[in-house]
């Protein structure tokens, strides 16, 4: 960190002395040899012989960070004096749900929009096929932040300058996807309250619980085919170790994404009673950094169901041994799809009711 402390002299005082960069100047192909190394190809399998996708969380997470790196290289310095970190996962939208743990994986990442600060990260994945071409398996969208030297405060970043008209209408769905956000964020159940239509459906959702037999606002039943979303809980502790630091000694982000996907998959699967694939991520804030020592707790279950659709929300909170505090530093939106219809959701509380259309609202965004 002491030498990272001297790196500040590099920072610039504003954008505009930045030399603007072009698509292509960011853009890289990473191959995941998988075909060809039986002791990589170990860590990615899972007992059904196909892929983790908790692992290509993690490289995803690793390569867009690596991307917005090469998108500010500064060539007067060897070492970086900016500090990248995810800020967001916007969405990642799979097309392909079956990959094989014995053929080679190749991502593609470049940055698509910039700000003054962040940048979004465009990533590809693709897997070969008969040992012919690559087939298109994952989209993902990243949005990075840099940080200065010591991670402390916000830097400047070189600006983007689209090159064609597809880079054009890339550049402008960046700022569409920022507007989203801002709007997206605006509307939050947490600050503002349902729309009429949903609270119809909420209602609706409660009139269909109620006894007949006693006609009494306490007394609640299930419909048929039907469970309560209390009863959806899956939960689970880990200890942040150094293994999984980063250079900030805090702990790497797609560790954190591969441990929320994974607690997801087993709420989906005990729910559904078959082995789910993903279908879409999206919408995962990094709101706090976790730091080593601390202790990771992880709270998932179901808040919504359409016919095959299981849609898991996992909420990540810390304890810190010093202040003895819980902290909240991440929520994720999972979009699983079972082999077999699923049974509905229902809420008891207003909590959970709420729980209920923010899930509802995220199954609606996915593509």
């Amino acid at each position: 960190m002491e030498e990272r402390k001297l790196l500040h002299s590099f920072l610039p005082k504003s954008q505009k002395v930045l030399p603007p960069r072009k698509i292509r100047d960011s853009y890289i192909e990473v191959l995941l040899p998988l075909g060809t190394d039986p002791e990589l190809r170990d860590k990615y399998v899972t007992v059904q012989n196909t892929v983790r996708f908790g692992r290509i969380l993690e490289d995803l997470d690793s390569l867009g960070v690596l991307v917005c790196y090469i998108h500010n290289h500064n060539h007067s310095t060897n070492m970086s004096p900016l500090s990248i970190v995810t800020v967001l996962v916007d969405k990642i939208d799979m097309c392909k749900h079956s990959l094989s743990p014995e053929q080679d994986i190749k991502f593609t990442g470049h940055v698509s929009w910039v700000g003054n600060t962040t940048m979004e990260v465009k990533m590809k994945m693709f897997q070969l096929h008969d040992d012919e071409k690559y087939w298109p398996v994952l989209d993902a969208t990243f949005v990075m932040v840099a940080q200065d030297s010591e991670n402390k405060r916000p830097a400047f970043v070189n600006p983007l300058i689209p090159e064609n008209k597809e880079e054009e209408e890339l550049f402008t769905q960046g700022e569409l996807n920022k507007s989203r956000r801002i709007a997206f964020s605006t509307s939050s159940l947490l600050k503002v309250a349902p729309s009429s239509e949903e609270r119809n459906i909420i209602h609706e959702l409660f009139l269909s619980t109620l006894d007949p037999k006693t006609i009494s606002f306490q007394s609640r039943i299930l419909p048929p085919k039907a469970v309560w979303m209390e009863d959806t809980k899956l939960k689970s502790l880990d200890i942040c170790h150094p293994q999984e630091r980063n250079v900030f000694n805090r702990i790497f982000g797609g560790f954190l994404m591969r441990k929320a996907y994974e607690l997801a998959w087993a709420t989906a699967c005990s729910f559904g009673g078959s082995r789910p694939y993903v279908v879409t991520v999206d919408d995962i804030m990094f709101q706090k950094p976790v730091e080593v020592g601390s202790l990771l707790f992880l709270s998932s279950q179901v808040c919504f169901t359409q016919g095959n659709y299981i849609q898991v929300r996992v909420h990540s909170e810390v304890f810190s041994l010093d202040s003895r505090e819980h902290m909240t530093t991440n929520v994720f939106h999972f979009t699983f799809m079972s082999e077999k219809e699923v049974p509905l959701i229902f809420p008891k509380t207003y909590g959970e009711s709420m729980l209920y259309l923010d899930g509802q609202r995220h199954f609606k965004s996915m593509s």
